[in-house]
Parts: C-alpha cells; structure tokens; sequence
C-alpha cells in the first residue's frame, strides 16, 4: 500500500521533469539561447583549441560548441550583433554562457562592467581542422 502511494507521487513529477528535459534538449537543437556573456581576462598563451589569443579578434569561448562553430551573438539591450568563432572552453563564472574577445564585446556595445545580457544563434558549424602544410622547411637544409 505504502509503495503505490509513493508511486503516485513519483510519477507526475518525473513526468513533469521529462517533458521540461525534452523542451529545453529542442531549443538547444534550434541553435538558440539566451544569457550572460561577459568579456575575457586575457593571459598570453593559447587558447583551448590550440590557438594563440587574439583580444582583436572575433572569437568566443563557449563551454560545449565544437571549435570552429560559427555563432551569431545579439546585444539584447541595442540589438547589435557580431559572428563570433568558437575557439576556446569557457565561461567558468556561474551564470555565464559565453566570454567574448574584447574586439567581440566592444562591437556590441559592452557596459563598463563587461556582462551584456545576449541572445546567440548557431549559424555555421565547426569547419574540418586543415591540413598540415606541406614542403615545409623544417628538415630540409
């Protein structure tokens, strides 16, 4: 008796967690979201994928987009927008869902503070890594 109440209880619940699951899982497969961004604090080296940084270029760090995708991303306050590459991991500040280059974040018109609440939208997928060069000059001499 005991274990058909808790059942009851049990089932509007996981349906409930379910059919929030499967909504949430078909914005993400549009390509939309929404949130925080905020602008990178830059260190010399490389990025995540390899790449050195850029504060000048018009690149984004996201925490599950492959390399490479491209990403439209819209200040929600004035409606300016920029394409950004995906090249690094990030934001690692809770609440956050993408960090900017600089370049990026002045385009859109970033506050004083750095965070502008965003809207992005995939709009190019990550492109095949190229190929090595080849004939270099390294062993030849």
């Amino acid at each position: 008796m005991i274990l058909r109440s808790v059942m009851y209880l049990t089932l509007p619940i996981a349906v409930s967690v379910g059919g929030s699951a499967e909504a949430s899982t078909k914005a993400r497969s549009a390509g939309h979201n929404s949130g925080l961004a905020s602008v990178y604090s830059y260190k010399a080296g490389r990025t995540a994928s390899g790449e050195r940084v850029h504060p000048t270029g018009m690149t984004a760090a996201h925490r599950s987009l492959p390399f490479g995708t491209r990403v439209k991303v819209t200040n929600r306050r004035n409606g300016k927008s920029v394409v950004v590459r995906i090249n690094d991991r990030g934001p690692f500040m809770k609440g956050r869902i993408l960090d900017l280059s600089y370049a990026a974040a002045r385009a859109l018109g970033a506050n004083t503070s750095g965070v502008i609440r965003i809207r992005l939208e995939v709009v190019g997928a990550a492109s095949p890594p190229k190929p090595a060069a080849s004939g270099t000059a390294k062993g030849k001499g």
